[in-house]
């Protein structure tokens, strides 16, 4: 996986109030429950994929993000895909618990699309949304292949990329979830 860029908050670069006995003492009390930074903890993520590897590192992170129809573009003249979701932080879920439950609004875009279909659901009906299960890549003649967007319910969305080229980055601060998502395996 390669890191696009170093990034930081709005407040990674706060300085403490003249008045705190230390800053460390202010920071640990930010990131209790509640706290200044209570809806930014959550690692903001700038990542790019250009294999099946980097590619199942990008599903990962977008294991159970929701996103809207009408917040996916294929641009056909582009040869781009993009798409706005809401994330959800397993790796803050698994560490800390039910604290710890957070998403963050994020963009995932693909490069050198050929072409888009899908399956299971209508891109007409722009406020449908979808839950992501994984991201996977079916290779072609090399380096070409096909990426598969698995949805909950069995929607899919299909790329037919001419290689893997693919960017996840994180769009803005993190909030609060009340629950973490469930699969029928959980259970």
């Amino acid at each position: 996986m390669r890191l696009i860029g170093a990034s930081l908050g709005p407040r990674d670069r706060y300085v403490a109030p003249p008045d705190q006995r230390s800053y460390q003492s202010f920071v640990a009390r930010c990131h209790m429950p509640g706290g200044a930074w209570d809806t930014i903890r959550m690692q903001e993520l700038k990542l790019i994929a250009l294999d099946p590897e980097d590619l199942r590192v990008l599903s990962c992170h977008l294991q159970d993000a929701v996103m809207r129809v009408g917040d996916m573009a294929f641009l056909g003249r582009d040869m781009r895909f993009a798409a706005i979701a809401n994330r959800f932080d397993w790796e803050g879920a698994v560490k800390e618990g039910p604290d710890a439950y957070r998403r963050r609004r994020s963009g995932v875009r693909f490069e050198r699309v050929k072409a888009a279909r899908v399956q299971g659901f209508d891109p007409s009906q722009k406020d449908s949304v979808l839950s992501l299960l994984a991201v996977t890549f079916e290779p072609g003649e090399e380096p070409s292949g096909a990426v598969t967007l698995h949805f909950a319910g069995g929607a899919a969305l299909q790329l037919e990329v001419e290689c893997i080229e693919a960017e996840l980055r994180d769009l803005g601060a993190a909030w609060r979830a009340n629950s973490k998502p469930a699969h029928a395996s959980d259970e």
